[in-house]
């Protein structure tokens, strides 16, 4: 396998160097980056041209521009030497400066969209492909493909009019009428009563049930005035972790597994007792202290399931670990909103809390809580835009390798064995259905350093996609390369992870030199 990775390794550098010989080529002969200083009536027009001239060395021909940045760009594999030499763009801030901030602005808008949607579209392919061609097959597909087909530009627009302006005239008087609460619960019930299946008795009582509970969580929002003061509170985080213990359990282990439940309940309640004992502590939380609690919660649960044990410890573990998490996401979730009255009457945000445009609040105070939400509530909107036009890939691929999978001999030898249809979707299905979509993944997370350009410039995120934009519009080389280099790496490393990934998800796939 070593062998198989160095070949690879040496393989990619030899393509690298090529598609980055045409790339700098192909950017620096398009077009003047005098042009705009030319056409200037400035009286020292003359040395700003010769200024930009030496800083980009246009005296130079390109071919050996291009092997001068290259010494630059080798010495970046020289580690801890603090060497690395990407250029200067157009303004003289140099590459590697602003390559670190573009970097970080494009991670924090495009990871989270991203992973929602492998999430969110995988999820989506495993339902349908097991109630296929019902009526929520087709219509999960529809909209897929409906959202796939949308321009991001236009998604982008409709989500700043609606998502942000309208709502936020709403919050300035967070009233919902009766009749608007009617339908609402009566379109969440009726797309429920489609999802749950069944004959029409058993559609009509979850559809209802629904329906109600729906049309009264509205009611009571109108009446407290949620959205301007929200809150979950110990009892709804009781509820909704019983909720989350019996759905984790049903996935990871079977609710046949009594011990996995129990496990899962018992943190429960570790977690609601829990939610006492930690505000004083959340109130003065950093970043750190939150991950640190984050693994600890784990631990407790995975603790609780090894002292519970059972026939299969490991369930019992997995199961506790999971439901441990989600619930202390819970408990985190509803800090923020304790937070939120605070953030909402900021004099920066001034009752406008769901931002249009940026990445963050300009000179906004407070503590960590208030932060995060300002960076929250501005990667909303492109967060919601980029996971829309993104899930139909994810949703369509799974639903195919799976539909392939399931009609597999040995997924009907493990049936006819007597196995929970949870075992067989789950234990079999599942991660042979995998192997297609790691490349898809792969690929995805590869092009994620790249940077959304479109989504980046209707939201004004200065991030990736920005700074290649803005190299290309300059006729500026080296931001365009700089992006270039950190795409192409990133591309070549998941590529690799994908290729050994098949082998870790299917034994009969050998990786060999």
């Amino acid at each position: 396998m070593v062998t198989y990775i160095v070949r690879r390794l040496v393989t990619a550098a030899i393509i690298l160097l090529g598609a980055s010989f045409l790339v700098y080529l192909l950017t620096a002969s398009s077009g003047d980056p005098l042009a705009d200083l030319r056409a200037s009536s400035a009286p020292n027009k003359q040395a700003l041209m010769d200024a930009r001239s030496e800083l980009l060395d246009l005296d130079t021909p390109a071919p050996l521009r291009y092997f001068k940045w290259l010494g630059g760009a080798a010495q970046c594999l020289v580690p801890f030497a603090n060497s690395c030499d990407l250029g200067k763009n157009i303004t003289g801030q140099p590459i590697t400066e602003a390559l670190g901030f573009a970097l970080v602005q494009t991670l924090t808008l495009v990871t989270g969209a991203t992973v929602l949607a492998i999430l969110i579209g995988i999820t989506l392919g495993i339902i349908t492909a097991l109630r296929q061609y019902s009526a929520l097959d087709y219509g999960v597909t529809f909209m897929a493909f409906l959202f796939f087909s949308l321009p991001i530009f236009w998604v982008a627009v409709l989500l700043k009019e609606f998502g942000a302006i309208g709502f936020n005239d709403f919050l300035r008087n967070p009233e919902i009428p009766l009749p608007v609460s009617l339908a609402v619960g009566a379109i969440a019930g009726l797309l429920v009563a489609v999802a749950a299946g069944g004959d029409l008795k058993r559609r009509a009582i979850t559809g209802g049930s629904v329906f109600a509970a729906v049309t009264l969580v509205l009611v009571y929002f109108s009446a407290t005035l949620w959205f301007r003061n929200p809150g979950l509170g110990p009892v709804v985080i009781a509820v909704a972790g019983v909720g989350i213990a019996f759905a984790v359990t049903l996935l990871a282990a079977g609710l046949k597994n009594r011990k996995a439940l129990q496990s899962s309940l018992i943190v429960v309640g570790i977690g609601v007792v829990a939610y006492f004992a930690v505000q004083p502590l959340l109130a003065e939380a950093t970043a750190l202290m939150i991950v640190l609690l984050a693994i600890g919660t784990v631990l407790i649960g995975v603790g609780v399931g090894y002292l519970m044990g059972g026939y299969d410890r490991g369930q019992s573990m997995r199961s506790a670990g999971i439901t441990a998490f989600l619930v202390g996401g819970l408990v985190i979730l509803d800090r923020f909103m304790q937070a939120w009255p605070t953030y909402f009457n900021n004099s920066r945000v001034r009752g406008r809390p769901i931002a249009t445009i940026g990445a963050g609040t300009p000179n906004i105070q407070g503590d960590f809580w208030v932060l995060s939400l300002d960076t929250f509530t501005h990667l909303l909107l492109p967060t919601v835009a980029l996971i829309l036009v993104s899930l139909a890939s994810y949703t369509r691929f799974t639903r195919s390798s799976m539909l392939e999978i399931m009609n597999m001999d040995y997924i009907r030898t493990a049936r006819a064995k007597g196995l929970s249809e949870r075992s067989v979707v789950m234990g079999h299905a599942f991660r042979n259905a995998l192997i297609p979509i790691a490349t898809i993944v792969a690929f995805d997370i590869g092009a994620l350093i790249g940077g959304a350009v479109i989504t980046e410039t209707v939201f004004s995120v200065r991030g990736m996609g920005f700074l290649f934009l803005d190299g290309i519009m300059h006729i500026d080389p080296n931001p365009v390369m700089g992006v270039f280099l950190c795409v192409a790496m990133t591309a070549m490393v998941f590529n690799l992870i994908a290729d050994l990934a098949y082998s870790a998800l299917d034994p009969r796939v050998r990786i060999k030199a």
